[in-house]
Order: structure tokens, then C-alpha cells, then sequence
């Protein structure tokens, strides 16, 4: 089963329960890598050496 029929699945089944449809596929990417990314720095900051 590919993603999109994943998704068609998904959205089906919370239409049967009331439920809101989940989130597309990648509608989150740039938020999550961003997270990471800030993460990352973070703790690159906590023990005192550069990022990247």
C-alpha cells in the first residue's frame, strides 16, 4: 500500500467514526525539520561547540 492509498484509507475510517481527516502527507516536513534543526542547535549551545 503506497502513502496515498494510506491516506484515502485513513480518511475514510475517520469519516466512519466523526473524526477529523488526518494531515496530508509532508503538511508538516518543514515544521518538523525546523524543530529538529533547533534542537540540534541547542544543544550544540548546551555543550559549548558549534553547530552543524
Amino acid at each position: 500500500m503506497d502513502i496515498v492509498q494510506q491516506q484515502m484509507l485513513d480518511s475514510w475510517r475517520a469519516a466512519q467514526h466523526g473524526e477529523p481527516p488526518p494531515p496530508l502527507p509532508g503538511r508538516h516536513d518543514r515544521e518538523v525539520l525546523r524543530e529538529v534543526r533547533r534542537r540540534l542547535a541547542a544543544r550544540a549551545a548546551a555543550q559549548r561547540r558549534p553547530a552543524g
